[in-house]
């Protein structure tokens, strides 16, 4: 989902260095309290393997454009985050983190255009990666240090979840089953709802109106409960509404001074 070449860095990575023993043969990994920049991150690429987990505390949509992807959302206006602080430690401890977070700030990507090579990368600006007196090495002499073969293994866990979600976003633009999406909320008080666009989701009328065959499709290549799940987490948007209104990020109008329990 995110093995680009380095001049095109996704969404988090402010830059990106191939990891090798010459260069970082002396860098550790330390373990980190939060990720800032998540703070003001609204929306998070997941990939399918999470929609199971996902669903119960995210509503998942898709990108817009030719090419989406999945995402959850964690606010509902750009820069805001109903899930994650300032500092980007969770709020809620129990949350699920997408496995996006995690790999954070490695991932595997494609060093050149022409070749299909996968170097697993780091982002030097992230903090986490450096000559330190404290973390766990990197290389154990000229070899990968346990860390490292660990990081690379979730990395290429990544990678290949990320072929199965490209394998679904397929089925879904060859079922033509994706429209616009718009999320109406009217809470009490207002008198009128607060409209969300610049996302998709799948139709519900199309997709109440397949034939046997094509839902039989779906159900063998294991689309279906994706789709299932996709349309169950929806719900969920009125609760982020819910929480930004409690944190005062919500619209303007209607904004309640934060409380303990947001």
């Amino acid at each position: 989902m995110a093995s680009q070449a380095p001049n095109m860095l996704p969404l988090l990575y402010q830059g990106l260095e191939p990891l090798n023993r010459n260069q970082h043969g002396n860098f550790k990994v330390r373990r980190q309290t939060g990720l800032d920049r998540v703070a003001g991150t609204h929306a998070i690429p997941v990939t399918v393997d999470e929609f199971s987990m996902v669903q119960r505390h995210f509503p998942i949509v898709f990108s817009s454009g030719e090419n989406p992807v999945p995402i959850v959302l964690m606010g509902l206006h750009e820069g805001t985050n109903a899930f994650f602080d300032e500092k980007g430690i969770a709020i809620d401890p129990s949350i699920y983190v997408p496995a996006y977070l995690r790999r954070f700030p490695f991932l595997l990507a494609r060093l050149r255009e022409d070749t299909d090579e996968l170097s697993l990368c780091f982002d030097p600006t992230s903090g986490a990666v450096g000559e330190f007196d404290e973390g766990e090495a990197l290389f154990t002499g000229d070899e990968p240090s346990e860390a490292t073969k660990a990081i690379l293994q979730f990395c290429e866990q990544f990678e290949q979840a990320g072929q199965r979600t490209q394998a679904f976003m397929a089925e879904l633009k060859q079922s033509e089953l994706l429209m616009e999406g718009e999320v109406a909320i009217q809470p009490e008080g207002s008198d009128q709802p607060f409209i969300y666009r610049g996302f998709q989701m799948v139709d519900e009328e199309k997709f109440r109106n397949l034939r046997g065959d094509e839902l039989r499709k779906l159900n063998q290549n294991g689309a279906l409960p994706l789709i299932m799940a996709h349309m169950f987490s929806l719900s969920v948007i009125r609760e982020i509404f819910g929480r930004q209104m409690r944190q005062g990020t919500g619209p303007a109008s209607l904004r309640q001074p934060a409380t303990a329990d947001a």
